[in-house]
């Protein structure tokens, strides 16, 4: 008997886009892929991109999940062996953390940090932190450098950016827009990119 199909990744051309899915162009076949909103941003339409992939096969259907970074794709992996945690909820901890804020959260046991994500409360976020314990401390790298700030030049463009991936999440923009100024008051002097810009507002809005 063969083994279930790995599509381990992905190299082509971006064709469409939106909050949180992406359409490749690989040898002529278009992949639905699914990522975070912040690399959503990341990703230009008609861009050749690499993206690492993650298969997740079921009776009713075959969906692809992506990821920039080999730590995203591990902390992805080891989540959905959580039971309660299924590839949405992953992906959803990896939009709101960087692999190596879920991996200090684990070290310290830091219960909220999942339970901001929407659909993981205590239980499932304990469960994490047990499951997860001592397993990816020492696999991560440092994080990366910063890309674009958000800070006094390009912010305008910048936070026209996570506004359309919050609305493209599902949020109001009459929401969306204030919570991303305050994300963005709240960072300043730290020199965020887009990414953290996008996190920091996904935060507030969980709180609100």
């Amino acid at each position: 008997a063969y083994g279930r199909p790995v599509i381990a990744s992905l190299r082509g051309q971006v064709l469409y886009r939106t909050a949180t899915t992406v359409t490749i162009e690989a040898a002529g076949v278009g992949y639905q892929v699914f990522v975070t909103p912040a690399h959503a941003l990341q990703l230009r339409l008609d861009a050749e991109v690499l993206v690492r992939t993650h298969l997740v096969v079921r009776e009713d259907a075959w969906t692809l999940y992506g990821f920039q970074r080999p730590e995203e794709l591990e902390i992805f992996e080891h989540l959905i062996t959580v039971t309660g945690v299924g590839p949405k909820s992953a992906l959803g901890v990896l939009a709101h953390l960087e692999p190596e804020q879920v991996a200090r959260a684990v070290a310290e046991e830091d219960v909220k940090a999942f339970t901001a994500v929407s659909g993981i409360g205590p239980k499932t976020a304990k469960l994490i932190i047990l499951s997860l314990a001592g397993k990816i401390a020492l696999a991560l790298s440092p994080i990366p450098a910063a890309g674009e700030p958000v800070g006094q030049s390009g912010s305008a463009a910048l936070r026209r950016d996570v506004v359309e991936a919050l609305l493209g999440l599902g949020y109001a923009e009459r929401q969306a827009a204030p919570a991303v100024e305050d994300a963005a008051k709240a960072l300043d002097g730290e020199d965020p990119d887009v990414a953290a810009l996008l996190r920091a507002t996904l935060k507030l809005l969980g709180r609100s």
